[in-house]
């Protein structure tokens, strides 16, 4: 399938599954190396990151702790530059390494927000890895250890993104074409 129509938008076929993988083995490999014999609690931010977190966690060697958060900060197409936590931590997070695992990072606006929550928390590390990353959208001043892949400001569905909760069940990512 090279478009598809979501709401009357069409999106054209921008990275395959195939490729997808191939970042995720990338992530994977550097994490293993970089937390080898470390045990870490990996972070994921939901909705977005379940496809990424899912097949990148079942490539992290050795035995680690996975809890979920819950943020928002979309409507349709457009970041509405306000964070709203629907699920909180649950986790004590202090003296732990903390990997959050997220879709993307655009404005930076949204991990800002959970960065600053979780560092508050006094934990012994705190990395983000990112399937997404799009340097021309952000707007902060924050590392990101992990970036599977740089791409442009326009936006995509398919593999957990979504466009109003539509297209998140696509293999591959599409991108928006107007």
């Amino acid at each position: 399938m090279n478009q598809v129509n979501i709401k009357g938008k069409i999106f054209h076929r921008f990275i395959s599954c195939d490729e997808i993988e191939l970042v995720i083995k990338s992530l994977s490999d550097r994490i293993n190396k970089d937390y080898a014999d470390k045990e870490v609690l990996f972070l994921i931010v939901l909705n977005g990151a379940f496809m990424f977190a899912s097949d990148l966690l079942k490539k992290i060697e050795g035995n680690h702790k996975i809890s979920f958060i819950k943020l928002s900060s979309y409507q349709g197409l457009c970041s509405t530059d306000e964070v709203r936590e629907l699920i909180g931590l649950n986790e004590d997070l202090k003296g732990k390494n903390i990997i959050v695992i997220e879709d993307i990072i655009d404005t930076g606006i949204t991990m800002e927000c959970l960065r600053e929550r979780i560092l508050a928390k006094e934990p012994s590390s705190f990395e983000i890895c990112t399937l997404m990353f799009k340097p021309k959208a952000f707007k902060k001043d924050y590392n990101i250890k992990y970036i599977g892949k740089e791409i442009s400001n326009e936006f995509i569905i398919g593999y957990g993104f979504d466009f109003d909760g539509y297209g998140r069940n696509i293999k591959d990512i599409y991108q928006l074409k107007e």
